[in-house]
């Protein structure tokens, strides 16, 4: 029954909102086991900051977000997400839609495409994530027994575009005792990442927000009124981004799932306006599948 609920639950959705796309503020589907069987399922999620392919803004924006996904036999899926940044006077700041597919090489090799539109209300806080629009997703996992690994190609597009390519590998563990009753386990996932990519995004989140950015005034040495300065730096090229390591720890039951996950962002070849630095994440994430 493990095993019969974990397939049907990656197939359906990723724990901890940060799969496939390192999009950190929505569950989305998941390929590294494609389950033919019809489904749908809901999640929750709050998150100690938004991360967005290995750079977060000037200052923290926790937030909470619910999903849903539909999965067909066929392997087409598609998904819709809401977004609150906590704090912040919008109903909504962001609304994500998309959709695509899961297909399976062979018994160790699946994979999936997908396309996403984020939606931005006007007066949504103004998270890093907001200086693009849209993305184009694939992802191909390998298991190879001792461990999962996937290869992620993302390709944003809209007022920056931006490439990235994500390694992932990870090692899922689950415990052969449970906790309550004889229908419920622990799982554990630790993996491990890096972020490839260029980072475009960055450049027009500083432009398009240069409000966002008087935390850097006074160590800067700029007096009030005295515009930042944007140096030339060199956005588009194609560099590694960030590295990561995570631990998921996650309740499962027939059905549903609660995790909890910590995450080591270690960014690298920063540029631009925003100074990133090393930050530890928490995220809490709980669905319910229908199938």
């Amino acid at each position: 029954m493990k095993c019969f609920f974990l397939f049907v639950l990656l197939a359906c959705v990723s724990g901890a909102a940060a799969a496939a796309t390192n999009l950190p503020v929505h569950i989305v589907a998941d390929s590294d086991t494609v389950f033919r069987k019809q489904s749908v399922s809901i999640g929750v999620n709050y998150g100690s900051d938004v991360l967005f392919f290995g750079r977060t803004g000037p200052i923290k924006y926790p937030y909470a977000s619910t999903d849903v996904i539909y999965n067909s036999k066929s392997g087409m899926f598609v998904y819709g997400s809401g977004v609150k940044v906590l704090g912040y006077s919008a109903p909504l700041d962001e609304i994500d839609l998309g959709g695509g597919y899961l297909y399976k090489y062979s018994k160790n090799v699946s994979g999936s495409i997908s396309y996403t539109r984020f939606i931005f209300d006007k007066n949504a806080a103004q998270v890093i994530k907001s200086a693009s629009s849209n993305d184009i997703n694939f992802k191909t996992s390998f298991n190879w027994k001792l461990a999962k690994s996937s290869v992620v190609f993302d390709y944003l597009f809209g007022s920056a575009n931006d490439y990235f390519v994500t390694l992932n590998t990870s090692k899922y563990m689950e415990t052969n005792w449970s906790v309550f009753d004889d229908k419920d386990y622990l799982s554990f996932n630790p993996g491990i990442s890096m972020i490839m990519g260029t980072q475009n995004f960055v450049g027009r989140y500083s432009y398009d927000h240069p409000d966002k950015l008087d935390l850097d005034r006074d160590r800067r040495g700029l007096f009030p009124g005295e515009p930042m300065p944007f140096p030339n730096y060199n956005n588009g090229r194609f560099n590694v981004l960030n590295y990561s390591f995570k631990l998921p720890i996650a309740y499962n039951r027939p059905h549903y799932t609660f995790e909890a996950a910590w995450k080591y962002s270690i960014p690298v070849n920063v540029e631009g306006a925003l100074k990133n630095r090393r930050e530890v994440f928490f995220s809490l994430t709980f669905y319910y599948i229908f199938f």
